[in-house]
């Protein structure tokens, strides 16, 4: 099945959808404001060297001076390794030297951005570290005879006048001598444009900002199975096009514009799906649903039959539901960008190879998510629980925040438990103060409670306190904010 992936480039934000058989398989959102520096290149000018706390500010052209620790310098780095003594920082910086750095901590607050001079590049399949003849794999590799074949190919495929090293990453666990040789390549000729730059930009200067999110579709998100790559804004495909010429020309072919008269993102209905994605609940088409709570600790999937009956028999029509629910499970995974712990509670099957067919449906259909995961077996509580790695913040986490109202609880407190808190409140400001009248400010429920059912007690408390208490209403109140006012 191929994949067609469309681009929508506001001056603001950018989003990308990627659409299978008509159905979206996957969001991604970049806003402009949001985009930081971590990873940024910069040929800083040292302003300051700080002895007593072996730092250095350095200028790269942000609003504050960034912060480098002599632990973040790369001859530092080599001397430790070697069992050697650090240099002192005023030996190895002085002020108004050029100094090629890389932004490993974003500005916060009133602090700078934080610095390195451990320069790392990252690609698709490899990282590069063109200072450091090294070769590593990630650790999340854990066959060691997986990773001793990887570490053979990427020093088989490396150039023989190679002075820097890689760091293979997880995603080049399953790929190909080409793809692993195409990396290298884009990474080699990335650094040799920055070196180019070094040489006649001044300090300080940006030489190289991460990817932005239409430059990493390109490279993380194309393969062969991926159909058009559309565009809804011309400079940004010119861009693209100018872009894949030099690091990625397999995919020259597959990028056009889209000019036509209807929002792009309408011709896949991709709106729609993102605010289907930001529901609790997921329908499916034989009438049962899913139930997704995302959580700090994990995300749980609850699958329920609803008002599907279509089985010759109730353990039939279980069945049934819970092979639909693993499909439509992993779209919403991808769809949500769901990670850490995931448990999906499947309704009950007595019948063990129904178990397997589903286990079977639900790995063939996550078999398609470019993401790392792994899926354990039915637990003895009928729980399936797996993991999926956080790749970024989840659709949810970028696109809202939590309710005002409940502050993110999922509920909020009954007028009649708020009138009751209020008339305690009452009771015991009438033992403190000694006002002609209490008032009562809160949103239109409570008042009407108060001035029907809960009337009775509204009227004793006053006689009680032996003061007159008054109802207003304030029409931008929610049901939990309330005030008691002494007049």
């Amino acid at each position: 099945m191929t994949e067609d992936i469309l681009i929508n480039v506001t001056p603001f934000e950018t989003r990308v959808a990627i659409v299978e058989q008509g159905s979206v398989q996957e969001l991604h959102v970049e806003r402009s404001i949001q985009r930081g520096h971590v990873g940024n290149l910069y040929l800083g000018k040292v302003v300051r060297v700080l002895p007593g706390m072996q730092s250095a500010f350095v200028d790269i052209g942000l609003e504050k001076a960034a912060f480098i620790h002599v632990a973040d310098l790369r001859q530092n780095r080599s001397e430790r390794s070697n069992g050697n003594p650090a240099t002192p920082i005023e030996k190895l910086l002085f002020e108004g030297q050029s100094l090629l750095v890389q932004v490993i901590k974003d500005p916060l607050g009133t602090k700078g951005a934080r610095l390195s001079t451990q320069i790392s590049i990252a690609g698709r399949m490899l990282v590069y570290l063109p200072y450091d003849p090294h070769l590593g794999i990630s650790q999340k590799i854990e066959s060691e005879q997986e990773r001793i074949a990887l570490r053979e190919r990427v020093e088989r495929l490396m150039a023989k006048d190679e002075t820097g090293g890689f760091i293979v990453r997880t995603q080049a666990e399953d790929a190909t001598d080409e793809e692993l040789a195409a990396d290298q390549s884009y990474l080699r000729i990335l650094w040799d444009s920055l070196q180019s730059k070094i040489k006649s930009l001044p300090a300080p200067s940006l030489l190289h900002a991460d990817l932005t999110l239409a430059q990493r579709v390109l490279r993380d998100m194309v393969g062969p199975h991926t159909g058009s790559i559309v565009v809804d804004s011309r400079s940004t495909a010119q861009e693209l096009i100018e872009w894949a010429k030099i690091y990625t020309p397999s995919v020259l072919d597959r990028i056009r514009h889209y000019s036509g008269e209807r929002p792009l993102f309408d011709t896949a209905n991709v709106d729609e799906e993102i605010a289907r994605a930001l529901s609790r609940r997921v329908d499916l088409k034989s009438g049962g649903y899913l139930i997704i709570d995302q959580t700090e600790a994990l995300t749980t999937v609850d699958v329920n039959t609803g008002g599907f009956v279509g089985g010759r028999n109730f353990d039939d029509t279980i069945f049934k539901t819970n092979l639909e629910a693993a499909v439509a499970l992993s779209r919403q995974l991808r769809l949500r960008n769901l990670g850490g712990i995931i448990i999906l509670d499947f309704i009950d099957m007595d019948d063990a190879e129904h178990r397997e067919s589903v286990l079977t449906e639900l790995n063939k259909a996550l078999s398609k998510d470019r993401t790392r995961m792994t899926v354990s077996g039915f637990s003895q509580l009928g729980l399936v629980e797996m993991t999926r790695k956080r790749t970024r913040d989840s659709l949810a986490h970028q696109l809202c925040e939590p309710c005002p109202t409940c502050a993110g609880r999922g509920n909020v407190r009954t007028a009649r438990t708020l009138c009751y808190e209020i008339l305690r409140e009452i009771l015991r400001e009438s033992r403190q103060f000694n006002p002609k009248e209490f008032r009562i400010l809160a949103s239109q429920a409570i008042v009407d409670l108060f001035l029907e059912e809960e009337s009775p007690h509204l009227a004793m408390l006053g006689d009680f306190i032996g003061k007159p208490i008054s109802l207003e209403v304030e029409g931008g109140y929610s049901q939990e904010q309330y005030d008691i006012v002494l007049i």
